[in-house]
């Protein structure tokens, strides 16, 4: 059983091993006790410096990560691309560096170019945790989504998840596949044919382009929104016929005898790829994932604090 991390950093659910995921989430077991208790908080990593660099827009992970740092008495320092050096035309390597100066331990960043943390994982020494690099990977995602998984189904083996929706443009498809692999589980992608990229079947998964024969097979049915932000050209007609022929509604789900798990990373496109009968209800574990969020974002600062020596 492992006691600490086989990584420096968090670059993506490709450098963790099977061992790294499980204590990930021992150790989030632990914190969700503590951010469930009337006092939320723990000295852990009151003298580490930790500063989110945030080169995308983000609300629902930078918060996350922000609630995790303070609740582990991190010194946190936000930084936005928008209001920065960036825009004077600094480049990613001098824009850390002035930051590193300044002491910093740990570096969460998400960033719109793939490989962003990978690179600046092999210039500096601070811990880098990956928070969403362009189409790449979004490793924490995929670990509170499977995290949330084990708290309803308990094990991975021989359960089947489905990835519905945008899995060209996803980060967060790619890390869940990886990351539920890892954990045992089968893993099948649905959505329209221009979404699904070329290269998936080389990672194991399998195709169905049939909405109602994937949540038949399926015990999971994680839900990804259409990313209109990341796509240059159309490819689909419109989000009408999207929903029409790929969207998750009230009346699919009753064809089905049983009772499948509802996730969705957010933000949610009500009336898109989902209904809100059914993101409101007793199947969906959207909140959920949510509050699972700030236990596995604790757990990582962490388990990387305690490989660098710094937790008190």
């Amino acid at each position: 059983m492992a006691v600490q991390l086989s990584t420096k950093h968090l670059l993506g659910i490709k450098s963790l091993t099977k061992e790294d995921i499980e204590l990930i989430f021992r150790t989030a077991d632990n914190f969700k006790d503590v951010i469930n208790r009337p006092i939320k908080k723990v000295p852990s990593l009151r003298d580490v410096t930790i500063a989110n660099l945030f080169f995308e827009n983000s609300t629902r992970t930078r918060i996350s990560f922000e609630l995790a740092e303070k609740r582990l008495s991190a010194d946190v320092v936000n930084f936005s691309a928008s209001s920065s050096s960036v825009k004077k035309g600094e480049t990613l390597l001098d824009t850390v560096n002035n930051i590193l100066s300044m002491k910093i331990d740990m570096i969460v960043m998400r960033h719109p170019a793939p490989g962003a943390p990978v690179f600046l994982s092999r210039h500096i020494d601070a811990n880098i945790i990956n928070a969403g690099d362009g189409t790449h990977e979004h490793p924490t995602q995929a670990l509170l989504d499977a995290y949330s998984i084990r708290e309803q189904l308990g094990v991975f083996e021989n359960k089947n998840v489905v990835i519905f929706g945008d899995i060209l443009h996803s980060r967060v498809a790619l890390s869940n596949i990886l990351c539920l692999q890892k954990l045992g589980a089968k893993v099948k992608v649905c959505g329209p044919p221009t979404l699904i990229p070329k290269y998936i079947n080389q990672l194991g998964v399998g195709v169905e382009y049939n909405v109602q024969k994937a949540l038949e097979w399926c015990d999971v049915a994680n839900i990804l929104r259409i990313q209109l932000e990341r796509q240059d050209i159309k490819f689909i007609p419109s989000l009408r016929e999207y929903s029409l022929y790929y969207g998750i509604n009230r009346k699919l789900l009753d064809k089905i005898d049983k009772d499948i798990v509802i996730m969705h990373p957010g933000p949610i496109n009500r009336g898109v790829e989902i209904t809100s009968d059914v993101a409101d209800s007793k199947q969906s574990i959207i909140l959920q994932q949510v509050e699972n969020g700030v236990a596995i974002r604790m757990a990582i600062l962490y388990l990387l604090a305690a490989r660098r020596g710094k937790i008190q």
